[in-house]
C-alpha cells in the first residue's frame, strides 16, 4: 500500500510543497509524495498547490513569471529531482489555465526522463479526469495514469463494470476517489476493478481509523496530511 504525504505533509511552520517538507516525509517513511505542478511563463515545471503566492495585495501568478523571477523556496520539478531522487512514487495534479494541462504532462514527463529514466517515469503519477488522461498517455508508455473522480461520475457512466473498461480503454493504472466515498457497500468495488488490472486509491485519508479501514478494503494507496499516521498504517502493510 504506497502511502503519499500530501503536498510533503509538512510539520508545523514549513511551507507545503517545499522541499524541507518533501525530505521530512521521506525521512519518516512515506512510501510517496503528491504535489501540484504549474509551468512558470518559460515552461519550466513549478511545484506548487494555488499557482499563487505573495502578500494580499502583492499577489504573484506562477504562470505569468519565468522560474528565475519566482522565490527560492518554490521548487522547480528538476530541483526535486535533483535534490530527492527518484527512490519513491510521486503523484501529480496538474493545474493552470483551460487547456494548458497537455503542455504541463509534456513538460513533466520531459523532466522526469531526464532526471530518472524509467525509475523515474514508472514511479510518476499523473492525475486528471478521463478527457485529460486521455490526452497524456502517449506521452509516455511507463507514466501511471491516474483518474480521480466520484461515484457519482461512475453511476452516471453506467456502473464500476462499465466505467473500468473505459479506464482500460485509456490506460488509466489506477481510480481515485475521496475517502469517505469508500462506504462498506462500495468495498466489493475494489475488487472488481483488481479483475480489471485496476489499481485503487482514497484521497483525503486523515484519521487513523480512516486509513485503517482502507487498508482493510484493500487499496493500493492513500493520500494524507498526517505523516505519522500515515507511516504507521501503510508500513503495517508493508510488514
Amino acid at each position: 500500500m504506497i502511502g503519499f504525504a500530501h503536498r510533503g505533509s509538512p510539520a508545523p511552520g514549513q511551507r507545503e510543497n517545499s522541499l524541507p517538507a518533501f525530505r521530512r516525509a521521506l525521512a519518516g517513511g512515506a512510501s510517496g509524495l503528491e504535489s501540484d505542478v504549474w509551468l512558470a511563463a518559460d515552461g519550466v515545471p513549478v511545484l506548487h498547490h494555488d499557482g499563487v503566492f505573495g502578500p494580499p495585495g502583492r499577489r504573484r501568478r506562477i504562470p505569468d513569471l519565468t522560474a528565475d523571477r519566482l522565490p527560492g523556496w518554490l521548487p522547480t520539478l528538476a530541483e526535486f529531482y535533483a535534490q530527492l531522487g527518484t527512490s519513491f512514487e510521486f503523484s501529480l495534479d496538474l493545474k493552470g489555465p483551460p487547456g494548458s494541462w497537455a503542455d504541463a504532462a509534456a513538460a513533466v514527463v520531459t523532466v522526469a526522463r531526464e532526471a530518472g529514466g524509467g525509475e523515474a517515469a514508472r514511479r510518476l503519477w499523473l492525475c486528471g479526469g478521463l478527457t485529460d488522461l486521455a490526452k497524456y498517455r502517449p506521452l509516455d508508455d511507463d507514466v501511471r495514469l491516474v483518474n480521480s473522480t466520484s461515484i457519482r461520475d461512475i453511476v452516471t457512466g453506467g456502473g464500476m463494470t462499465a466505467y473500468g473498461d473505459e479506464l482500460r480503454a485509456v490506460g488509466v493504472t489506477a481510480l481515485n476517489l475521496r475517502a469517505r466515498e469508500w462506504t462498506p457497500p462500495r468495498a466489493g468495488i475494489v475488487g472488481v476493478l483488481h479483475d480489471l488490472g485496476i489499481a485503487v486509491f482514497g484521497w483525503d485519508a486523515q484519521r487513523t481509523t480512516t486509513l485503517t479501514r482502507l487498508a482493510g478494503y484493500g487499496l493500493d494507496a492513500v493520500y494524507s496530511d498526517h505523516l505519522r499516521r500515515l507511516v504507521r498504517v501503510t508500513g503495517a502493510t508493508r510488514a
